[in-house]
């Protein structure tokens, strides 16, 4: 059986702030086998999931050279751990034969903070990856749990979703404090 961090996993949720930009590699991303295949909302899941927690490993890597704010450093470390963890715990669930993507960040997410430093680069990580991000993630690990048909696949999105919905708290606790607006 593999394993994938669970901070990867909420790192796939935080990438599913950009709904559809990994729409063109859902199916090989998601692949399946003749003899293991996933419904539509499962191979959904492990796309939006996977895409998620990389993008919030990423941009959380950002962080840690782009961000001179303490507070913002020490919640990029809690991500990056938490997202690891995540995204092994999604590999762990996935049917032998089905392939969980990896390092297939939100391009356009980390586009957009590359360019970015201090307070800037601060305002636009909390607001598109700490907020939007995890709030997409929470969604995403909602529709599993009510429309997903893998039970392990199931288990591990609810197994998932307290911490996730933890991440999105403290990302609007963080956003509160710094005085960022949430979209």
């Amino acid at each position: 059986m593999k394993t994938i961090p669970l901070f990867a996993l909420l790192a796939a949720c935080l990438v599913t702030s950009a709904p559809l930009v990994h729409a063109q590699n859902a199916t090989e991303a998601a692949s399946t086998t003749a003899a293991n295949p996933l419904s539509d909302a499962d191979k959904a899941f492990v796309q939006a999931a996977s895409s998620s927690s990389s993008t919030e490993i990423d941009a959380s890597k950002l962080a840690m050279t782009r961000s001179s704010d303490k507070d913002v450093k020490a919640f990029a470390r809690h991500m990056m751990m938490d997202h690891t963890k995540l995204t092994v715990q999604l590999k762990m669930a996935a049917p032998k034969g089905v392939t969980v993507p990896k390092d297939n960040s939100d391009t356009s997410v980390l586009d957009s903070l590359k360019p970015l430093k201090n307070k800037e680069f601060d305002n636009a990580y909390i607001s598109k990856v700490g907020l939007e991000g995890h709030k997409q993630a929470v969604d995403a690990f909602q529709k599993e749990i009510s429309d997903g048909q893998n039970a392990d696949l199931k288990k591990a999105a609810q197994k998932a979703l307290p911490t996730i919905q933890q991440h999105y708290q403290m990302a609007q606790d963080l956003a509160k404090q710094k005085g960022v607006a949430a979209d």
